[in-house]
């Protein structure tokens, strides 16, 4: 036996090592979320308490998407030299400043407070471009080829904890808490919607200390020795590449833009469901925060992300050893399919199309979307860049997909703006606001029929690199 195949098998002690590892570098980019989905549950009341319309929402929303993008690609770069952990906690530190700078300026009335908001989001979103490919980079060093589906699954989940726990907290400032203790019970107010912009950080810098006290860069410097797919005995892994190499070599294999261009689709996609859901549940339905609805679609919707995640992933190691394009294509078309029923749904088609039925749509959508995140975004990006490049890999594929939600912020509410429907008081007619501007509601069937051509779109990409590389070991595909 050769010394490659030894090295194959995990040395003692090493998955108890590497689950200590990812458990806390998960916790961190759960943290994450907690300061970037706080904007889209307190969506209503920071719509209504400034003024905004939907146009305008989505343009502070785009603007934290299209920085992240940005940063993604260039951060990236910058992460294969500087390391997973530095590159996170540069990220972390980030994003905690600029949240605290977001709240406080939504309580500021400067004459110029939209464009402060669209600045002060935009330059977070960039920081937090940091998060995904220091991220990766990590991981992509502990876990081998066909164990990074797998993990890409059950890392969606540690990153859906985020989202569980943005959704919860937002339900607990909105309505007040107690907290029992031995001999005294907390009681927490129902506080100001302003909060999930102070609260979030608090968490996210005792994590980012965590993390920095527990995770390892490479299983070498935890003091194990793994060989990748991609490397010889004699590789140092601590060996950077220049950056320029790193550059050449990643934007050169077109296997990488075809995958960005299906995570384009996917951003599209996964952030019109994450960014719009409580605007929709409330103008379509009534439902607010304080419902049992909102409360259990807040746990619904990441928890059964998990799970679509950690399905596909395992399906794309153990079924297809490895392969991501088949399983990609297949999430896409499934998705397609409910985004058309909740359409039919929406527009009468199909009879029966009530809140419980549709906000069962959202769950189908939101688990598809989040399925081909984590096995494009994650696994095929570190298949691609391995532990040297993959920091860059995963900028430029994530990249793509936040140029989507970049156009399912401002493009989608300015759509959602202008086929919007009247809200009408009991008789009929037309409902004012204070100001005496006609009150409106946005139109679900226009919300879900905006996702479909992403979807398909999306399947099309995946199907063209199966078939292309069909019954080979190509990297990504």
């Amino acid at each position: 036996m050769s010394d490659k195949k030894i090295v194959m098998r995990h040395p003692k002690g090493y998955r108890l090592r590497r689950g200590r590892n990812w458990f806390f570098l998960g916790l961190t980019y759960a943290s994450y979320y907690l300061c970037r989905y706080n904007l889209s549950i307190v969506a209503p009341e920071f719509k209504e308490a400034l003024g905004f319309n939907n146009t305008q929402y989505g343009a502070i929303d785009s603007a934290r998407n299209g920085a992240y993008a940005v940063g993604q690609f260039i951060n990236g770069l910058f992460t294969d030299r500087l390391g997973g952990k530095l590159a996170m906690t540069v990220g972390a530190i980030g994003t905690i400043l600029l949240n605290f700078a977001f709240g406080l300026t939504t309580w500021s009335n400067i004459g110029w407070l939209f464009f402060a908001l669209l600045l002060v989001r935009g330059a977070d979103g960039y920081v937090q471009a940091f998060g995904a490919p220091g991220m990766v980079k990590i991981n992509t060093a502990w876990f081998r080829k066909q164990e990074r589906g797998t993990f890409a699954g059950i890392f969606g989940g540690m990153i859906q904890l985020g989202a569980i726990s943005v959704g919860m907290l937002g339900k607990m400032l909105a309505t007040g808490f107690a907290i029992p203790l031995i001999f005294y019970t907390i009681t927490v107010p129902e506080l100001n919607w302003r909060y999930m912009f102070f609260v979030p950080p608090v968490i996210t810098f005792i994590i980012i200390i965590l993390m920095n006290l527990t995770v390892a860069n490479h299983p070498e410097d935890a003091g194990y020795r793994i060989v990748h797919d991609d490397e010889n005995d004699e590789d140092n892994p601590h060996d950077k590449i220049p950056m320029f190499e790193v550059f050449r070599k990643i934007t050169s294999n077109y296997i990488v833009w075809v995958i960005a261009g299906a995570y384009f689709c996917t951003g599209f996609v996964r952030t019109s469901i994450n960014s719009w859901w409580v605007i929709y549940l409330l103008d379509e339905w009534g439902i607010g925060k304080k419902s049992v609805t909102f409360g259990s679609l807040a746990i619904l919707l990441p928890a059964t992300a998990f799970v679509g995640s950690f399905a596909s992933g395992l399906i794309s190691d153990k079924v297809f050893k490895g392969r991501r394009a088949p399983v990609a294509m297949s999430i896409y078309l499934l998705e397609s399919t409910v985004i058309l029923i909740a359409i039919l749904f929406s527009v009468g088609i199909l009879p029966g199309g009530t809140a419980a039925i549709l906000s069962i749509m959202l769950v189908g959508i939101n688990i598809t979307c989040n399925s081909s995140h984590s096995i494009l975004g994650t696994a095929a990006a570190m298949d691609l860049g391995g532990r040297k490049m993959a920091g860059f890999a995963a900028g430029v594929i994530d990249s793509f997909q936040y140029f989507g939600a970049m156009l399912a912020g401002f493009g989608l509410g300015k759509l959602l703006d202008r086929y919007s429907m009247p809200v009408l008081d009991t008789v009929g007619n037309q409902m004012l606001n204070e100001s005496g501007e006609p009150l409106t509601h946005i139109n679900g069937s226009v919300w879900f029929s905006a996702m479909l051509p992403w979807a398909l779109l999306g399947a099309l990409l995946m199907g063209l690199l199966w078939i292309l590389h069909r019954g080979k070991e190509t990297p990504g595909t």
